[in-house]
């Protein structure tokens, strides 16, 4: 019975001991590049044990305006110091010096890591001389580099944001995971252009500098700092927007400068439909990335409700199908039913137009939808107001790539039979009821009309580039020609105006800005409360159109209307800066 029960404690043991050879070998030999689900590589982790490193970039893609200009201010001069510089006699008078701060305040950020520098809790950034000169000075454990180090974002909600989410990077980026390219937690792009050209833009490898050290912490191979880094001429990857920097950065300071909480501006090239400024309040700035899914959407790609200037849409069916003749009763209400808000007396339709009379619009459609029931949904789409009006297509690998994944479609009716109720196609035809279009469709809109008919799909990048500057891929330009008569375009172009022109025209306030304005404004009401939405769009100058403007101030009670103070004040600035 006794060597039975010895028999089986040596069998334990042995299998035991296997056991723990087969777990070795799986350790040591076999999975040593991908150990365990989370695929760690073990040989890269004993190494990190005895590194000191500090990342000085990402090697995340960047964005630049369409002359180049950096969009995103976060490379800056700064000083790395690392830890052994706090067991060493060194020159810190001198270093202290040259970026004119105490020696005491440079020692007290010595730590057990390797650190950036910081000043009043800010990354201390220096010249190009403060770099030569520290460097000058041949510290070992001090290092001056031009490092990532974070900073303002123009644009920021076009331009977007990144955020860590383990699953999807894993989801996304297993192959680069396992070559150790990157690991689970690096940021990958939540919104914006950092969400839809992640692709391109995901690190290919950071950046470091970095020093070795035994189990006591000590340099194992001297004071010298390596830098380690890819070393390749074509990564990572820069995304030549179509923005203009100096019209962006104007915007932003007119939005901001009148005080519009909910709101902001798209700014389009007529002829080519690329955006050159896009504004979204609020800002990026006063969300925290946790709280980014919860509300902090831009808003120029947001559907929303346009009240009259969707009368636009109307206006181009009642000219083509010759509907604008005689007067109308703008005396009435919308259903007239009963005497009008506002009275305006017997009207012509260029005159209902100007003066945004929701009576006439409210005829005009019925007996439009009653020939036709789809007839607002194909008016709409050859004003280029498509489903969604930003750039797609294929891109490399990519099927249907959408350089704006955010944008919300548009939308005219909820239910096909609202097309036989009166009160609903009545609400329809001034943009209420279940109307929704974006601020950036919109603006397409506008510039369709500018450029005489042809549509084009709306670019807000040009081209990706390699490091160097050689173009990896150029996306093209999408349009589609007229299906509008040249007097359907003429009329509607003159009926835009004749808002601005009349006496007694909603856009009466901007007769006097510089170039000429055409344009319609919208006043919605949103269903809650006494809130409203206001809108102007329009292009200027008249005669030889460069621009489409699209200013909206969303959700909002307040007495003054922002939307045309926002439109009116950008022109100017425009052309007081001669662009």
């Amino acid at each position: 019975m006794q060597k039975k029960r010895l028999y089986i404690l040596l069998v334990c043991m042995a299998g035991g001991m296997l056991f723990l050879l087969a777990r070795l070998a799986q350790i040591q030999l076999f999975e040593t590049e991908s150990f365990s689900k989370r695929n760690i590589n073990l040989l890269e982790e004993s190494v990190m044990q005895r590194v000191h490193a500090v990342s000085i970039h990402d090697g995340r893609g960047s964005f630049v305006d369409r002359a180049g200009e950096k969009l995103v201010d976060d490379v800056h001069g700064s000083v790395v110091l690392f830890p052994f510089l706090k067991y060493v006699d060194w020159p810190v008078e001198q270093l202290a010096h040259i970026l004119d701060i105490s020696p005491q305040h440079i020692m007290l950020q010595l730590t057990q890591k390797p650190v950036i520098l910081k000043q009043n809790g800010e990354v201390l950034q220096l010249s190009a001389k403060q770099i030569e000169d520290v460097n000058h000075l041949k510290v070992p454990g001090v290092v001056a580099v031009y490092a990532k180090t974070g900073g303002a974002v123009t644009a920021d909600h076009l331009i977007g944001i990144t955020g860590q989410n383990e699953t999807e990077v894993r989801k996304r980026y297993r192959n680069k995971i396992q070559k150790g390219i990157i690991s689970p937690h690096t940021p990958i792009g939540i919104s914006g252009f950092q969400r839809a050209f992640d692709e391109f833009l995901v690190t290919s490898g950071e950046s470091k500098l970095l020093y070795h050290v035994d189990q006591t912490g000590e340099p194992m191979f001297g004071k010298t700092v390596k830098y380690s880094s890819t070393a390749n001429p074509f990564y990572p990857l820069v995304i030549r927007t179509t923005l203009d920097k100096e019209l962006q950065q104007l915007a932003e300071k007119v939005v901001e400068e009148s005080g519009m909480k909910k709101g902001g501006l798209v700014l389009l090239d007529v002829q080519s439909g690329e955006i050159l400024a896009m504004v979204s309040k609020p800002s990026l700035a006063t969300y925290s990335q946790h709280a980014y899914a919860a509300g902090a959407k831009n808003q120029m790609l947001s559907a929303h409700i346009p009240g009259s200037v969707f009368k636009t849409v109307v206006a181009a069916a009642a000219i083509d199908k010759r509907k604008t003749s005689g007067t109308f009763n703008c005396d009435q209400d919308l259903y007239g039913e009963g005497p009008a808000e506002h009275e305006m007396g017997m009207l012509t339709f260029k005159e209902s137009f100007a003066q945004s009379c929701n009576h006439t619009f409210a005829k005009i459609a019925s007996e439009l939808i009653k020939e036709d029931e789809d007839v607002l949904e194909r008016y709409a789409k050859m004003l280029g107001l498509s489903q969604t009006v930003g750039w797609k297509g294929n891109v490399f690998h990519f099927t249907e790539f959408k350089q704006f994944p955010e944008e919300e479609a548009m939308q005219i009716w909820k239910a096909q039979s609202d097309k036989h109720i009166n009160k609903a196609i009545a609400q329809t035809a001034i943009g209420q009821k279940n109307v929704r279009i974006s601020p950036l469709a919109i603006a397409n809109m506008m510039a369709t009309i500018a450029r005489g008919g042809q549509r084009i799909e709306v670019t807000g990048v040009k081209e990706i580039q390699y490091k160097n500057g050689a173009v990896m891929h150029e996306f093209p330009v999408h349009e589609v020609h007229s299906q509008l008569s040249q007097r359907v375009m003429e009329q509607l172009q003159q009926l835009l105006r004749s808002v601005v022109t009349s006496s007694k025209g909603t856009g009466k306030r901007y007769q006097s800005l510089p170039g000429g304005v055409a344009g319609k404004s919208g006043t919605a009401e949103t269903g809650e409360g006494n809130y409203v939405n206001r809108w102007f769009a329009g292009y200027f100058p008249y005669e030889a159109p460069r621009y489409a403007l699209v200013s909206v101030e969303l959700y909002t009670n307040e007495v003054d209307n922002l939307a045309g103070k926002v439109f009116a004040d950008y022109v100017e600035a425009i052309a007081n800066k001669g662009m």
